[in-house]
């Protein structure tokens, strides 16, 4: 079978929703899953490369390809909140970031404007650097896979009656579960600076569109 980024990106979700479903039934499955999470990150990288590779890149994989993120992120996010390790309030943030950018890269679109490439929507070089630059890229994948993996190992190693090292003092809980808490909250920082170029400079199109409406509104009226 031949791959290409659609493919991969696919199977990227599909093995980080095979990941989240083996959390909670036990801490060798909790160890499974957390392989499984490190599988479905390189698979993120894979699908990059394969991209530019066979110059393959268009319009709609980045838009695909970003779907993806959003679907892992928001997955891995919400078990964690349900099961008591991180805040409610860090999905509701990725949610509402995701629908945020994710709205204003459609209006991009419709206008002609692509999320990577020349014809992109971030037209400042600062943009740029924090949304489609190589590092930016890594870096936030990184931070989130050392991030999912953590988590995953915290619940395998210390949490319930089959953690696999036992019973742990409540100052050693409080340090893992305050570190895990951070690592969390400054992937969301992150997370949120990688956003702002795309609030910033996205909303033109959603202020044009306002106005476009208004004027037809008003056409209408004279008509």
């Amino acid at each position: 079978m031949s791959w290409t980024p659609n493919k991969v990106t696919a199977l990227r979700v599909v093995v980080g929703f095979a990941a989240v479903s083996l959390f909670g039934r036990g801490a060798w499955a909790n160890l499974a899953a957390v392989a499984l999470t490190v599988a479905s990150i390189a698979l993120d990288a894979l699908d990059g490369h394969i991209a530019r590779k066979k110059k393959l890149a268009t319009a709609m994989g980045a838009q695909i390809d970003i779907l993806g993120d959003r679907m892992i992120e928001n997955v891995y996010f919400t078990y964690f909140a349900v099961v008591g390790m991180v805040s409610l309030w860090l999905p509701v943030f990725f949610f509402a970031r995701g629908a945020a950018t994710d709205f204003l890269r459609g209006l991009a679109l419709r206008a002609g404007h692509s999320g990577w490439g020349a014809n992109a929507m971030l037209q400042t070089w600062w943009g740029r650097a924090l949304v489609g630059s190589r590092w930016s890229r890594g870096l936030y994948a990184g931070m989130k896979c050392l991030c999912f993996c953590y988590l995953g190992l915290e619940l395998a190693l210390t949490r319930g009656p089959v953690a696999l090292i036992g019973e742990i003092t409540p100052d050693a809980q409080l340090l893992i579960g305050t570190a895990g808490q951070a690592l969390t909250w400054a992937t969301a920082g992150f997370c949120f600076l990688r956003g702002l170029p795309v609030l910033v400079e996205g909303w033109k199109y959603f202020a044009n569109g306002i106005g476009v409406r208004a004027g037809k509104g008003v056409a209408r009226k004279i008509a």
